[in-house]
């Protein structure tokens, strides 16, 4: 039993899965932004982070058992500076649901 080897493998897969959830929860969140919200906060334009994030969701997902992989690691760079740069911006134009109000189904809450 080579305990190094489980103790790395699990190790692996954990990052694995690290990697998948944030690719896939920056890509959900650029399909809710509206597209104007993009140039309106001086980013690339809505299908550009779509392909580029979806790329390497797809990536990602094909790759799954290797995370340390080069282009997985470009995905998790690009889904990084998607939710740490773009999104910030893009909420401020109207980007998600929220708005940043605090407005119910009736009114404010």
């Amino acid at each position: 039993m080579n305990m190094f080897g489980d103790f790395q493998s699990w190790i692996l897969i954990l990052l694995g899965i690290g990697a998948l959830g944030l690719k896939g929860y920056a890509f959900i969140d650029a399909l809710r932004v509206p597209k104007d919200a993009f140039p309106a906060a001086g980013k690339l334009t809505k299908p550009i982070w779509l392909a580029i994030l979806g790329v390497a969701l797809l990536v990602e997902i094909a790759l799954f058992p290797t995370p340390l992989f080069f282009v997985n690691l470009l995905g998790v760079v690009g889904a990084a500076v998607y939710l740490v740069d773009v999104r910030p911006a893009v909420r401020q134009y109207g980007g998600g649901r929220r708005n940043g109000t605090h407005d119910g189904p009736y009114g404010p809450w």
